[in-house]
Parts: structure tokens; C-alpha cells; sequence
């Protein structure tokens, strides 16, 4: 795969792009809730993040493992998934799906995003998103992705380090950090005190 290029890319932008693009190959919002299995919406997420940092950041399968708190297997997997394959998969209507579907499918996202393809979101499928999934997705799915691996109860310090960059309703999380209470005992109370912060 070429690489986009520019100096300074985001790359939770670009994931972001990437995520949103799976959700289009499948068919969007609709035809996802259809599968059955929201179960791949994480999958999805990780799987544009690893291709992302891999494509664009150049950086190793331990490197990408490290960063987003997943195994180094996890990331061979989605690295190794075959887009074409992927494409019969979901020509041929499974349901069941796996780290080599997100893999690929976060793949052909990136070619066609690479290629110039439209990316944004219209106002009607940012509001499918919102409503269809039940809250603000794309930073609590990147969130949780993000402290995957880290042991809880956890310090700002190290919520900080893990969520840099992430943007939760328009505030960055480190703003959002300093006013939450923490040691922080689990993820989902760390969402709930973000979502809660971010009012």
C-alpha cells in the first residue's frame, strides 16, 4: 500500500476516517445492526487504528501493540487480513466475523480513502452514529482500545499518557481529566466520569 502523504497527519483523525469507512463497505449503520454483532464495532476501530499506524506512522507491530494496549498477534492478524477475501466473505452474507474481517476491511477503508474517495460524514450519518450505536462512539470505542491492558484502578498520569489526542464532544480528554476524580476503577466508570466532564 502507498502511504498519504503529509508532514504532520493526525493519525486519530485518519483512524476516525478509516473507522467510518469500514462502516460503509459493510453497507452502513443499518446493515451492521442487521449482522447482528455490534461486537465488531471495537474490532473495526482497533483494526483502522493498526492499519493507520502501520501505513501512515511506519511503525513496527510491537510499536502499534504498545500504543493501543493489544497483543503483537493482534496486530499480525489484522495486518495479514486479505481484502479480497474479505470481499467474497461479505458477498457470500456470514455473520460471524474475526480480526481478519476488520483487518481487511479497515484496509480496503484506507485504499479508498488514500484514493480520494469522499470520507466525511453527512449530518444524517453523523446522527445515525450518535443515535443508531447509543452515544458519542468513536471516542469511547477509541478510549476503551486505548486503556485495553492497563491496570485499574488507574491515575490521571497514566489515563493521560494513554488518551492523548482523543477528543470527547468537542474538549480534549486532558482538559476533561482535570476535572475528574480519580484513581478511576474501571473503564466503564472512566467513560461515564469523561461523558460527564464533557457537559
Amino acid at each position: 500500500m502507498e502511504v498519504i502523504k503529509g508532514v504532520n497527519v493526525d493519525y486519530e483523525e485518519l483512524a476516525t476516517k478509516v473507522f467510518i469507512e469500514t462502516i460503509r463497505i459493510l453497507g452502513g449503520l443499518k446493515k451492521l445492526i442487521e449482522y447482528r454483532n455490534l461486537t465488531w464495532v471495537p474490532s473495526l476501530a482497533e483494526a483502522s487504528y493498526v492499519i493507520v499506524l502501520r501505513e501512515v506512522g511506519l511503525k513496527s507491530e510491537s510499536d502499534i501493540a504498545t500504543e493501543l494496549g493489544i497483543t503483537r498477534q493482534t496486530v499480525r492478524n489484522i495486518l495479514r487480513a486479505d481484502p479480497d477475501e474479505v470481499l467474497r466473505y461479505l458477498e457470500s452474507g456470514e455473520k460471524e466475523g474475526g480480526e481478519h474481517v476488520a483487518g481487511g476491511l479497515a484496509k480496503l477503508a484506507y485504499s479508498r480513502i488514500k484514493l480520494g474517495e469522499p470520507i466525511e460524514l453527512t449530518l444524517e450519518e453523523r446522527e445515525a452514529l450518535e443515535e443508531g450505536l447509543n452515544l458519542e462512539l468513536l471516542w469511547a470505542m477509541l478510549t476503551l482500545i486505548r486503556v485495553r491492558g492497563l491496570d485499574f484502578p488507574a491515575g490521571k498520569e497514566e489515563l493521560a499518557e494513554r488518551l492523548k489526542g482523543i477528543v470527547v464532544r468537542g474538549k480534549p480528554v486532558e482538559e476533561l481529566l482535570e476535572k475528574i476524580e480519580c484513581p478511576v476503577k474501571s473503564p466503564a466508570e472512566l467513560l461515564h466520569k469523561l461523558k460527564a466532564a464533557s457537559e
